[in-house]
């Protein structure tokens, strides 16, 4: 999973839903993980997932990537799919936006609207990814519970 997370953050796997709006779905694979293995599964997930863009674009995202992946299998515990992710995601989101803020300032040496404006944009699209990559999660998962594939991934962990 954390090796498709990687694949999928390729800018060349990206999406366009509108000439202005690009999404990916490296989140998906963390949400996968986090929903049928738990935390611990979620959290190393996310964070190997994002050693391809920590390296190319984001160092930090690795932090968010585990913190995502962490919470989506905590909430995955008690709830739906559909709901651990987002509500996954809304854990992750204040950790992005201050991480985002310091990089736009500090990095890309924005003055403090500019970079606001810049975090701003980066939120409205990963809160549509996360959408998008919750509600798939739900079909995912229902797939693989009927398949009984989640409760083979469980009894690997165990054994």
């Amino acid at each position: 999973m954390a090796a498709l997370a990687n694949v999928l953050s390729l800018p060349s796997i990206a999406v366009s839903i509108t000439p202005e709006l690009t999404v990916h779905f490296s989140q998906l694979p963390i949400l996968i993980a986090g929903v049928v293995t738990g935390p611990v599964g979620g959290m190393m997930t996310g964070a190997v997932g994002g050693l391809y863009m920590s390296f190319t674009r984001i160092p930090f995202i690795v932090g968010g990537l585990a913190i995502l992946g962490l919470a989506t299998g905590l909430f995955g515990k008690k709830m739906r799919p559909f709901l651990a992710g987002i509500l996954g995601w809304l854990v992750q989101a204040p950790y992005v936006a201050i991480t985002d803020y310091v990089w736009a300032s500090v990095s890309l040496h924005r003055t403090p609207q500019a970079a606001w404006a810049f975090v701003a944009s980066i939120m409205a699209v990963l809160t549509v990814e996360a959408v998008i990559s919750a509600a798939l999660v739900e079909i995912i998962a229902r797939y693989l519970k009927r398949t009984r594939i989640t409760q083979q991934i469980s009894s690997d962990q165990i054994g």
